[in-house]
């Protein structure tokens, strides 16, 4: 009998959220097939590759990484060099110094980075904040109204502070607010939601619904984001039709398998390489699991998982 294939194509679509400005602004979402099932549709926005700097600086950075912004001596500098790094398509800028259980910068502080970073760069910008609850309340709401006309993306808005958050930015200054969850589709759809209600349109919404290195509790975040796209696609379920963004880097590079040094374990060969490793595989399985942008840090990675889209599209 002859084979007769069946289009994977859905009549429902995930939602296409554009963040920058100009002719380097991104569309991330749109697409009605499955991860790079291309051969059942046109997918018409690829997905997207962002680096990650820090408002740290460099110090604590892998060597690699370090040799690509060798030089840069600013934030402004960095930023600059990340958006020219090859296969980039945005920028991330982490505001980890707030951290109340770390440096404690101040909010005045750290807006001085995110109006430097702004002025610097011409790409799409994500800003991140430093992942205390309360800190991060106040730390985006400014970080939004810096920025305000750069159509960037706010991560991130929890169920903890999602008022503040997405007011300043979803509404308040038109930015778009990332919704991060913990790994559940559940809490997921009920951020959307509570979000959405609050007057935030649903194309100004990008998802983060968790994430961790492969090895790592990482089958979670593959049924997660399978269920997510299942519930989007299959169901039409409006609620979880937005886009998805995974922070890799952050994983990828703290866990043994990249931070162990070669001298404490010589038989794992370089730390870096290992680290690299962790950074491409995880990020790899996001997306083919259904995220449409990832973060990373390192060129290599970078221009690994660039060069795996362009391969696949």
């Amino acid at each position: 009998m002859p084979f007769n294939g069946k289009s994977g194509k859905f009549n429902a679509s995930i939602n296409t959220v554009e963040i920058g400005c100009g002719e380097k602004a991104i569309k991330i979402g749109g697409e009605n097939v499955l991860p790079f099932y291309t051969f059942d549709a046109a997918i018409e926005n690829a997905p997207k590759v962002g680096v990650m700097i820090s408002d740290l600086g460099l110090d604590n950075e892998p060597a690699g990484v370090k040799a690509y912004y060798e030089g840069c001596t600013t934030i402004a500098e960095v930023a600059k060099k990340a958006a020219e790094m090859p296969g980039a398509d945005f920028v991330c800028l982490k505001l980890e110094g707030a951290d109340p259980n770390g440096e404690n910068k101040s909010v005045e502080e750290c807006i001085e980075a995110v109006k430097a970073v702004v002025d610097a760069i011409d790409v799409p910008l994500v800003i991140a904040g430093c992942k205390h609850v309360e800190k991060d309340n106040e730390l985006l709401n400014k970080a939004a109204e810096a920025a305000q006309g750069k159509n960037v993306l706010i991560l991130a808005a929890k169920e903890e502070n999602y008022k503040g958050v997405a007011a300043a930015a979803g509404l308040a200054y038109g930015q778009k607010v990332g919704a991060e969850s913990a790994v559940d589709i559940n809490l997921a759809k009920q951020l959307n939601v509570l979000i959405s209600k609050m007057g935030v349109a649903q194309n100004n919404i990008v998802m983060n619904v968790g994430s961790a290195a492969v090895g790592y509790g990482f089958e979670y975040v593959v049924s997660t984001m399978d269920r997510t796209k299942a519930a989007a696609l299959g169901q039409g379920d409006k609620d979880v039709q937005m886009p998805i963004i995974t922070p890799v880097a952050d994983d990828a590079w703290n866990v043994k398998e990249a931070m162990a040094s070669e001298a404490d374990m010589p038989a794992w060969g370089s730390q870096e390489a290992r680290g690299i490793g962790m950074e491409v595989s995880t990020a790899a399985s996001v997306l083919a699991s259904g995220s449409n942008a990832v973060i990373l840090k390192h060129p290599t990675s970078v221009a690994t998982i660039s060069k795996m889209i362009k391969d696949l599209m």
